[in-house]
């Protein structure tokens, strides 16, 4: 049987990770990124590359999004030149984005009425993950729908779980990333009081690290607030956006996310100290005067 074709939109840390699992796979895949120079290695690797949303979409059986927000999403499929009005009726449309749950039923609703099918995919996992296909799909949306699409899903993960309707995906990739984000923060805290009190760091973020706290996330981080230069493997900028759409969820269900609060302020202010472009473990920097430590 002919493989569908696909679309890719997005090619940043996770969304190249992902199209290259696609393309490693026999996947036809065409590609479309906002700045053009970061799809012009897919060329060589076997995509098509297209110059605007509806042109890569026209006739494609699945459409995957991978972008970093609201805005980014609407515009790739509701704005000018958008996916969705030159999509083909019976089309997938998947979006693996990390979004609010109120822009996803907004999606799913206007893909609905072109015709299409829709998931929400959001996934857990960072840029190994999506460089070696290991990622876990969080999926919303119909059984049948994902069954359509689940060889394509498979090819870039480890796992696919199915969480129910449209949104369910979008909400607990926000639940997972909010209490991520509070490990990082309440860790670079830790850490900072580790450097001011004149223990030995090494030691110390053994015992966290092999103790009770030392989650697989905490492992991973506490190298990496340690490591003087950690290349992004998921940006400061986007936790952020995600703790503030998870405080906004918290909200519609009368829950106040008081430590999601108290990490986002972290956040924030590692933003406004310039390491919004960095990985999410630069959140320690201006706890510790904004030098890495030593």
């Amino acid at each position: 049987m002919n493989k569908p074709r696909i679309v890719f939109f997005g090619l940043g840390i996770m969304g190249s990770g992902m199209a290259r699992r696609l393309l490693a796979n026999g996947f036809p895949v065409t590609v479309f990124n906002r700045n053009p120079d970061k799809a012009k290695p897919f060329a060589a690797e076997g995509a098509k590359v297209a110059s605007s949303p509806d042109e890569a979409a026209r006739q494609a059986d699945v459409i995957i999004s991978m972008v970093a927000d609201d805005q980014a999403s609407r515009s790739l499929w509701l704005g000018e030149h958008g996916a969705l009005s030159a999509a083909k009726r019976g089309a997938v449309c998947i979006e693996c984005s990390t979004l609010s749950v109120a822009w996803v039923r907004e999606l799913c609703a206007a893909a609905t009425a072109r015709g299409c099918e829709f998931l929400d995919a959001p996934v857990t996992g960072s840029k190994p993950q999506a460089a070696s296909g290991e990622l876990t799909f969080l999926v919303g949306g119909t059984a049948a729908s994902l069954e359509k699409a689940r060889p394509v899903l498979a090819a870039m993960s480890k796992a696919i779980i199915h969480l129910g309707a449209a949104g369910s995906g979008a909400l607990m990739k926000l639940i997972n990333n909010f209490v991520c984000g509070v490990q990082i923060a309440s860790l670079a805290e830790a850490l900072a009081m580790i450097e001011r009190s004149g223990l030995d760091r090494t030691q110390a973020v053994e015992i966290l690290s092999s103790g009770a706290p030392g989650s697989p996330l905490v492992k991973t981080i506490a190298a990496r607030m340690t490591s003087p230069d950690a290349a992004p493997n998921f940006l400061l900028r986007l936790l952020a956006k995600d703790l503030g759409y998870a405080i906004t969820e918290g909200k519609k269900v009368s829950l106040e996310l008081v430590t999601v609060g108290a990490a986002l302020d972290h956040f924030k202010k590692g933003m406004a100290a310039g390491h919004g472009e960095k990985d999410i473990s630069a959140v320690v920097k201006p706890l510790l005067g904004g030098a890495t430590s030593k």
